[in-house]
């Protein structure tokens, strides 16, 4: 039965409104609702005055008072965005790192500048792990870049096996995730190269950007062979939480985006992992989770994606643009 003309359009219109939906929220919702909440600072001094600002930090900051020492240890493990030294005397620190996300560094350094103005005129700023533009932009590049080009060779291995009619073998798929990784992180050294040349493409770096790239592809092609290009529906929109969402730190999203995207979200790991490399932070502990978390999604996007097919005929129909089986008629 041929549909009305009307009722194609008003389904149209459903669609345009859901897409415009998805995009709202996962891009121009999180930039709008960006708000510090217990952003988490350190204070190191003597004790009467460091407890005496902590205890007026209010809903935006999550004090710890500590010892010079401890905070700075602090600042390396990336458990807080920014210290506030109070030296014997007039002199006051504001300590931050280019190690740390630069979101939170930002929100840190201008609520410890005012504290500290506020106490006793300008303070002195020192950063540890220091860190020009392109070493800010670098991590969140890379693993947007590592998405998305996976993310096209995987969809590109998937149509031209079905233009050709080819059945594709583990042997196949392993080669795309493989090649993807390997020329991808080629691409992201050469950008890397390109935008400072100062920044480090060591083995770590390397390695961890190979990492990313062939667990994204591994994770997109098991997606693409269960869904066939129905997992567009899921893969595509993912892009854009890398800029709306990975790029931000928890304390200053929305409880909502915090839960729902940023929580789980595996640019994160991969950006802030990179970030720590890039910095000559390769001890902090986002390093070790991001190597949990990417190995976790590489592996498990091999076992879908080189999974034996039980039949040439199964393997074959997830490849199908609507995903609809063509039945014969014998």
């Amino acid at each position: 039965m041929t549909r009305p003309a009307g009722a194609l359009a008003l389904v149209a219109a459903v669609a345009g409104a859901l897409v415009a939906v998805v995009l709202g929220f996962l891009t121009f919702g999180a930039q709008a609702t960006v708000a510090p909440d217990g952003v988490p600072v350190a204070v190191a001094g003597p004790p009467e005055i460091a407890q005496r600002i902590a205890a007026h930090g209010g809903g935006q900051l999550a004090w710890t008072v500590a010892t010079p020492a401890e905070a700075r240890q602090l600042l390396e493990d990336k458990k807080v965005y920014g210290v506030l030294e109070l030296a014997p005397g007039p002199a006051v620190t504001v300590v931050t790192s280019g190690a740390v996300n630069p979101a939170g560094t930002q929100v840190a350094q201008q609520a410890l500048t005012g504290a500290a103005t506020a106490l006793a005129g300008p303070p002195k700023q020192e950063v540890l792990h220091p860190v020009g533009l392109a070493g800010r932009v670098a991590p969140l590049a890379a693993s947007a870049l590592a998405w998305i080009g996976a993310l096209v060779a995987g969809l590109a291995l998937t149509q031209l096996a079905k233009r050709t009619g080819r059945t594709l073998g583990a042997g196949a798929r392993l080669l795309q995730v493989t090649g993807a990784g390997v020329l991808i992180t080629a691409v992201v050294a050469g950008f890397f190269a390109l935008w400072d040349s100062t920044l480090p493409l060591t083995a770590g770096v390397l390695g961890l950007v190979f990492l990313a790239a062939t667990a994204f592809a591994a994770l997109q092609a098991g997606l693409l062979r269960l869904l066939g290009l129905r997992a567009m529906a899921v893969l595509a929109p993912l892009y854009l939480v890398a800029p709306a969402v990975a790029g931000q730190v928890p304390e200053l999203l929305n409880p909502a985006y915090r839960a729902l995207l940023w929580s789980w979200t595996p640019f994160r790991f991969s950006t802030e992992g990179l970030r720590s490399l890039l910095q000559g932070a390769p001890d902090a502990p986002d390093v070790t989770t991001a190597l949990w978390v990417l190995g976790v999604l590489l592996a498990a996007g091999l076992v879908v994606t080189l999974w034996p097919a039980r039949s040439a005929r199964q393997e074959a129909e997830p490849h199908l643009a609507d995903g609809v089986v063509e039945v014969g008629v014998h």
